[in-house]
């Protein structure tokens, strides 16, 4: 299985002058964690990493001992286009791929592997969560338009996994259409792919502003503890 991690961001939501995966939690980088998980998922044979020039040192300097093949790949100006450059990156034995959000850095090794197994099973994955708030639905001036039934909900995260051929015939349509997508399901959604949810804790979180990073501190306190049994 390969595995593209997405690291081309910023810190800009995060009030930060250099990219949030650089970022310190709990003493590492953010994105430190992040490859902690892929390096330990049994099903996963390469990396590619995308990420903006400007970090390229500091990121590859993290994957000096990696166990696993890592390759650079630079990033384009959305992640959409990021990963649009990580699908053309990989090796051309590749038949299936998994996107995984660099920010994503509490992701575990176990559900990295059991979106890879339900992939080269034949599907396109997700790994989800059900929404546990009351989604309210307003329009442009504040007021409330309607409320979905939060038993259909379900809280997008990564990694997500597709047939590479596939996905990369999405991003070819996507790019003569002018879709501008947020993550490669939404890509499937339009062209009325099916795409499976894999349920996922709701742990895995994306570090996008300051608090995000107390909570990812919080949870990795949490699992330091219950791995010495304490």
């Amino acid at each position: 299985m390969h595995l593209l991690i997405v690291a081309a961001g910023s810190g800009s939501r995060m009030g930060a002058d250099r990219n949030k995966l650089l970022l310190p939690l709990a003493g590492r980088p953010v994105l430190a964690w992040t490859i902690d998980a892929v390096m330990g998922a049994d099903s996963i044979t390469w990396v590619g990493i995308v990420g903006q020039p400007v970090d390229r040192a500091m990121i590859m300097e993290l994957l000096a001992e990696a166990a696993k093949p890592v390759v650079w790949i630079e990033g384009g100006s959305t992640r959409q286009e990021s990963v649009e450059r990580g699908l053309q990156a990989l090796p051309s034995v590749a038949q299936h791929v998994l996107i995984h959000d660099g920010a994503r850095c509490l992701a575990e090794a176990a559900l990295i592997n059991r979106c890879a197994e339900a992939v080269v099973a034949g599907e396109a994955v997700i790994a989800a969560t059900p929404v546990t708030d009351t989604i309210k639905r307003v329009d442009g001036q504040g007021i409330i338009t309607g409320t979905p039934d939060r038993a259909e909900l379900w809280a997008a995260q990564t990694p997500q996994g597709f047939a590479v051929e596939q996905l990369k015939q999405g991003h070819a349509e996507a790019q003569a259409k002018g879709w501008t997508v947020t993550d490669d399901a939404s890509l499937y959604e339009r062209l009325g792919w099916p795409v499976q949810v894999l349920e996922a804790s709701p742990a895995n979180i994306k570090v996008t502003t300051p608090f995000d990073l107390t909570v990812a501190e919080a949870v990795l306190a949490l699992r330091a503890k219950r791995q010495i049994g304490l």
